[in-house]
């Protein structure tokens, strides 16, 4: 879900002036090559909570400031000091960002405290007095704010820890330091302050501890302070999750045990040995690199050792073109993962869909250019919430800031964010308009459908960074969310609007979403000691006295839906789940609590839901009381990345039971199709209509078919189950049914959404652009789509469920590439029973798919299409199930589809060589019929192809005599002349025997499907024309 945007910004670290690299055979002098070596950059930490950040050299250490990056305070270490305690390898910084600790080469831990002086200020901005427009107040306060400059930091020096036994990595705690030493293998504890008795040490041998099963040195150690837990990576490459155990007292009997562990990744080959590891405590993940660049990623069920494997990640590229791994991080958010390698990086989505990289660059040109962000990296950082990444090169003294567009799933999880792509950039909004268009093949190629949105600046620089954004079902309006307040943007008009009084902006905070009801925006808030649901009309300025209405929440909420018609689902961190009815009048908009359900002992943990919808029976839907809601509802639950199935029932006297089931793992994010075209539908009440493209292209095309589907994706492919309804079905505890399989979709880019009345998958790709007369590179976004209903009536057919297949095939048949889409699942049915033929006959899906194709009218161009588009040796798995090609040309000829003739007198051909005369008889009718229709390109083809069949000219002479053409440069009757082919020429169309684009050169027409392949499903990128 997140992608890199344009190019990055460059801050050097020191005043050195860069030159051009200048050819010279002369060698550098130790002097150049000294200075050089003392400016580059060797270690890159930032603070918890984002603003600062800092980097160190060889002798100095600097301290940043994260937005906007810029040096506030620096100290170069004595020449004494680099003497007596070596030179700068690595540094830390405790999470607070109050001490700094520098780690020296001869095994010395200096300390500096870090303190920010709110009364000195230092770059403050100088602005000319002129005519400035009007301003509002909080305009005004941002501008004298910006004038003041930037607080002043001060670095002074604490103390020197000598550490004997040798450093191997050091971790720095809210509380203490961790510190692994080598001999003997070991990890001490040293702590900021002394505790009560006066200790400020610890140690444990790692002899000691049991649980590790070789006693080697720890060479790599990080820690997550949400997880309270910590990995470990060994010298043999092993990897343990590791806890600090709680102190003991003094008079307990044995040895002090500090940490407790448990391994998870033992090296079975040389190249799983470990060495890189990232935690990610939103989905519960530990991500382990290796020697050779693959990443394994475990799953941490519990504290007790249970850390199966999830799922492994692949470099994008050869061993040998991203060298060894060197830094690897997760986003704040969780939802991605930056690997970082010693020739390049890659980012992929949180279970594994590669979203960027920079293997795809050109090695020269980014050399040339001095562009080392695409050449590798040592180390990163993540800035701003996620929306910008810091690096480091080995070697260099520069800092590399990437932007990144994130999607607004990660944010605000409902339907509308999931039907329409939003991204979230650092300083605005990409809103996809490709929606709204009604036809797919009408967009031209130069249109940008990319609406780009600024963010008002004074709600940036106070907010900042911007924690959710959710888009309107009609995608017509746009709410944000910062650290506090919020603002919402009309798509259509252009405009903003935000709070004029700063003190009620910063009066609450959003948590728990938001979500649009028409034009009214529902966001759940936290106010003071107050949890509120709150509702703003669009048509209204934001302030305290616009609001339209305010409910009280007992607790927090975790997340909030919009279901049906006018349903509101509210989750709160009590563990229970609150169905609110938005009752819409002439004059006010309320909220009507109806029902509720507690979910204690069900979910354990409310804060891992990221998600809430419910499935209601459609006789509910259509006649029950909305208070009855809960009893009848199927609860849908993302938790983590389960996808949580609740079902319930009545028990005997004793109230609702839910019994709950998963049925899917890896979930990034799921699109209940109920939850969109309820959307869509909404009635006119008493609120301005908002009409929703996809309904306006076929509302009752919309209200059938896949509604009741339910998507999700899994890191890796777009699955679906078909019918929500029988899905519900089979996980009832009732029966012994197992779950239906999901429809796989297969797709090469990350999917951002399902447009269903479309009939295909949404998605994005982050393109690499390097040009030659540009001294630059940047990442550019392009729209990427397939196809999603091939495979649904694969599975359909495969299951014998013709009616079903042709009953949706009729409701699409109006798309213009519906011809594709048929053609698609032929070709890959037929590809299928070519390589793996069925044993028995009976079993074969060829026949049914052929049957199914076969009422549309275009048929018969669908059979001559994936004829050429697979090998000649195919072609007779394909006609044994089909009438003779001489029966397809006649129904060809008399449909007066001449090209489609065409392709089948070629297969004749290919089918009857030795009896040429038929091909030829046939030919030489069509070559009428073709001259008739005023076909000339069809007509010169065939010439060709009677010149192949007779190399004399003989038949191709008598062909035309009888039409009354006349042969080069003579006249017929009509007066039209015909040149033909000399009697050298072979008649070959794009290199081999072929009409109508038919080839019979088997090399030719291999090569043209691993060009379709390798495509992936463009001839579906109706969005990118």
């Amino acid at each position: 879900m997140y992608w890199p945007l344009g190019a990055p910004r460059v801050y050097a670290a020191s005043r050195r002036r860069r030159k051009p690299p200048v050819e010279s055979n002369e060698e550098k002098s130790d002097v150049d090559s000294e200075g050089t070596e003392a400016r580059n950059i060797l270690g890159l930490k930032v603070a918890r909570h984002g603003h600062l950040f800092i980097t160190i050299t060889r002798t100095a250490l600097t301290v940043w400031q994260t937005s906007p990056v810029l040096v506030l305070a620096s100290v170069t270490r004595s020449i004494q000091s680099l003497k007596s305690y070596g030179d700068n390898v690595g540094v830390l910084l405790r999470p607070d960002a109050s001490i700094a600790v520098i780690q020296t080469s001869s095994s010395f831990l200096i300390t500096y405290g870090i303190s920010i002086d709110p009364n000195a200020r230092v770059y403050q901005l100088l602005r000319e007095e002129g005519h400035a427009r009007k301003q509002s107040s909080s305009d005004r306060l941002a501008a004298d704010e910006e004038r003041r400059g930037y607080p002043e930091v001060n670095i002074r020096f604490r103390m020197v820890i000598k550490v004997d036994a040798g450093i191997g990595k050091v971790l720095a705690l809210d509380d203490e330091l961790v510190v692994a030493t080598e001999k003997p293998p070991a990890v001490q504890c040293i702590r900021w302050s002394p505790d009560n008795s006066g200790s400020q040490t610890s140690t444990e041998l790692l002899s000691r501890m049991a649980w590790i099963q070789k006693k080697s040195a720890v060479v790599d150690m990080v820690y997550d302070r949400a997880m309270s837990l910590a990995v470990w990576i060994t010298k043999e490459g092993r990897a343990y999750a590791v806890q600090r155990t709680a102190s003991q007292p003094k008079d307990s009997d044995g040895p002090r045990r500090l940490f407790r562990g448990y391994g998870f990744h033992t090296p079975e080959r040389e190249e799983d040995v470990a060495t890189k590891a990232a935690i990610n405590a939103r989905f519960s993940l530990l991500a382990v690199g290796c020697t050779n660049a693959e990443i394994h990623v475990y799953t941490a069920r519990d504290y007790v050792g249970s850390i199966p494997l999830s799922h492994q990640l692949e470099p994008p590229a050869s061993m040998i073109s991203t060298g060894p791994l060197t830094t690897l991080v997760y986003s704040p958010d969780g939802y991605c993962l930056f690997a970082g390698y010693e020739k390049g990086w890659a980012i992929w989505s949180v279970y594994g869909k590669l979203q960027g990289s920079s293997f795809n660059s050109d090695p020269k040109i980014s050399e040339i250019n001095g562009e080392g962000w695409l050449q590798g990296l040592y180390e990163a950082v993540w800035l701003h919430a996620g929306s910008n990444i810091l690096f480091t090169r080995s070697n260099d003294d520069r800092l590399w800031l990437m932007e990144v567009a994130k999607s607004a799933v990660t944010g605000c999880l409902c339907a509308a964010n999931v039907s329409r792509t939003v991204l979230l950039t650092n300083s605005g909004l990409m809103v996809y308009r490709g929606y709204d268009l009604p036809s797919l093949t009408a967009i031209p190629a130069d249109a940008s459908l990319w609406h780009h949105v600024s963010i008002p600046p004074t709600y940036l620089a106070n907010q900042k960074p911007i924690r959710s954004a959710v888009i309107s079902p009609d995608g017509r309006y746009v709410a944000i969310a910062g650290r506090r307040g919020l603002a919402h943007y009309s798509v259509t008009s252009g405009r903003w609007k935000t709070f004029d009084d700063m003190q009620a902006e910063n009066s609450f905070v959003v948590r728990g979403g938001m979500c649009w009801y028409q034009h009214i925006l529902i966001a759940a808030v936290e106010s003071h000691d107050y949890h509120e649901l709150r509702l703003y009309s669009r048509e209204h300025g934001l302030d305290d006295s616009s609001l339209l209405y305010v409910e009280q929440l007992p607790s927090p909420a975790v997340t909030i839906a919009l279901t049906g018609q006018d349903s509101l689902l509210v989750y709160t961190y009590q563990n229970i789940l609150y169905h609110f009815v938005i009752n819409a009048s002439t004059t006010a908009v309320t909220l009507v609590q109806v029902g509720q359900i507690a979910l204690h002992g069900i979910v354990r943990a409310p804060a891992r839901v990221r998600a809430v919808s419910w499935i209601l029976p459609d006789h509910q839907l259509r006649e029950g009381d909305p208070s009855q809601d809960v009893a009848h509802a199927s609860v849908i639950f993302l938790v983590d990345a389960k996808l949580v199935l609740l079902q319930s029932s009545t028990e005997n006297g004793r109230g609702l039971k839910y019994d709950m089931r998963v049925i899917a793992n890896n979930v990034e994010y799921f699109d209940l199709m109920r939850d969109q075209f309820s959307l869509a539908g909404t009635p006119d009440r008493s609120l301005p209509p908002s009409p929703n493209p996809e309904e306006a292209l076929d509302i009752s095309f919309a209200d059938r078919g896949l509604k009741d589907s339910l998507w999700y994706f899994d890191g890796k492919d777009i699955q679906c189950w078909m019918n929500v309804e029988d899905l519900i079905e089979s996980a009832s505890t009732t029966n012994d049914r197992d779950l239906p399989l999901p429809v796989t979709v297969p797709t090469d880019f990350y999917p951002t959404s399902i447009a269903l009345a479309k009939g295909i998958v949404l998605g994005i790709d982050a393109d690499l652009v390097q040009r030659r007369d540009v001294q630059f590179a940047y990442y550019r976004f392009s729209i990427r789509t397939q196809l999603f209903l091939p495979p649904i009536f694969h599975r359909q057919l495969l299951h014998y469920d013709d009616s079903a297949a042709s009953a949706l095939a009729h409701r699409y048949q109006s798309l213009p590439y519906f011809s594709h889409t048929l053609e698609l699942l032929l070709h890959t049915v037929l590809d299928d029973e070519v390589d793996s033929p069925p044993s028995d006959p009976k079993d074969a899906l060829l026949p049914r798919v052929l049957s199914f194709l076969s009422p549309f009218p275009t048929y018969l161009d669908i059979l001559v299409q994936c004829t050429r588009k697979t090998e000649v040796r195919s072609w007779r798995t394909l006609f044994s199930h089909l009438p003779p090609p001489e029966t397809l040309f006649e129904q060809s000829l008399q449909k007066n589809m001449l090209k489609t003739a065409g392709g089948y007198l070629l297969v004749m051909h290919t089918f009857d060589d030795e009896e040429g005369e038929t091909s030829s008889e046939q030919c030489v009718r069509l070559l009428q019929r073709a001259k008739e229709a005023g076909d000339w390109d069809l007509c010169k083809e065939l010439a060709r192809f009677l010149m192949a069949l007779d190399e004399t000219g003989e038949v191709l002479r008598g062909a035309v005599g009888r039409m009354g053409l006349a042969l080069n440069g003579g006249e017929g009757d009509d007066g039209v002349r015909l040149k033909t082919p000399t009697p050298g020429q072979k008649g070959r169309v794009n290199g081999g025997l072929g009409i109508g684009g038919l080839s019979l050169d088997t090399s030719e027409e291999e090569s043209e499907v691993e060009t379709e392949e390798r495509k992936g499903g463009d001839h579906a990128d109706y969005f990118s024309r």
